[in-house]
Parts: structure tokens; C-alpha cells; sequence
């Protein structure tokens, strides 16, 4: 195994500009209960149908941070150790959507190896619910980029 520089200097190497990823994935009620049982979330907005009933979402939603844990997933896939993680939550998320995540490296700094990571979330119609950003630097790439054949992502 190469040595924690060394291997930082290949996975940022192994990084293009415009190199896209995309991960999809259904959130099940049991995510939502799970998610507020490690974070102590007990918002209405997440556990009480009753009042939900009377808001503008009807129903509980999921909350922001499990959707936008879905950069965290590809993240984890590059390696990417984060220092600066930016959310902007769209519409809202609810258990049993099906949400498809693509992130894309937008930005790369040579001179400190750091990237900014791009990300849009969109559910099953195709509607945007979320929009994030992740700055650091990946550290053992081991997810194959989608890129089209002009070396940029698809």
C-alpha cells in the first residue's frame, strides 16, 4: 500500500474535472427511524403524521441530512475526506421516494490537492429536492467515473 501522500497524489490524479457519479436509492420509513434515533432529530416534521396533517407537506418528511447523506455514500466510494460540507435543501423528501443523487468534481486546486465536489438530488419525477457541495481532497479512489468521450462527465 503506498504511503498516505503518495496515495493522495494518485486518487486526486485518478480526478478529472467534469467526472460524474450517481447513486440511487429508495428511504424506507425504517431509514427515517433509524436516522432520528442516531441524531436525536425528533422534529415533528419527521415523526408526527398528525401535525404533518396541517402543514404545507401533509405527510412526514424525511429529514434534509439523511438525504444529503447520500454524498457521503459516493464519498466514502473516492475516499474523499470532506473539511466543508454545504446543503440547500429544494423540496421536501418523503419516505418511500426514490431519490437519484449525481455528484460531479467541479473545481481542482493542484497546488493543495483539494477538489469541490457538486451535487444535485432529484427524485423519481425528476424534480430537484436537494443541492450540495463537498470540499477536501480524495484519498483512495476505488469508483470508476462516468465520463463521455471528450474526458468530461456524462
Amino acid at each position: 500500500m503506498p504511503a498516505p501522500a503518495e496515495a493522495i497524489k494518485a486518487a486526486f490524479a485518478a480526478l478529472e474535472v467534469g467526472d460524474r457519479f450517481r447513486f440511487t436509492r429508495t428511504f424506507t420509513e425504517a431509514d427515517v427511524s433509524l436516522f432520528i434515533g442516531i441524531t436525536g432529530d425528533f422534529n415533528p416534521y419527521h415523526t408526527d403524521a398528525e401535525f404533518m396533517a396541517t402543514t404545507r407537506f401533509k405527510r412526514p418528511i424525511v429529514p434534509g441530512l439523511l438525504t444529503g447523506s447520500m454524498l457521503t455514500h459516493v464519498g466514502g466510494l473516492i475516499g474523499f475526506l470532506a473539511h466543508e460540507m454545504t446543503f440547500k435543501f429544494i423540496a421536501p423528501v418523503y419516505p418511500g421516494d426514490t431519490v437519484t443523487m449525481e455528484m460531479w468534481v467541479a473545481e481542482k486546486d493542484p497546488d493543495r490537492r483539494h477538489m469541490v465536489m457538486e451535487a444535485e438530488c432529484r427524485n423519481s419525477y425528476g424534480e430537484l429536492v436537494l443541492r450540495g457541495q463537498v470540499v477536501g481532497f480524495p484519498t483512495r479512489v476505488r469508483l470508476r467515473p462516468e465520463r463521455d468521450v471528450f474526458g468530461r462527465g456524462s
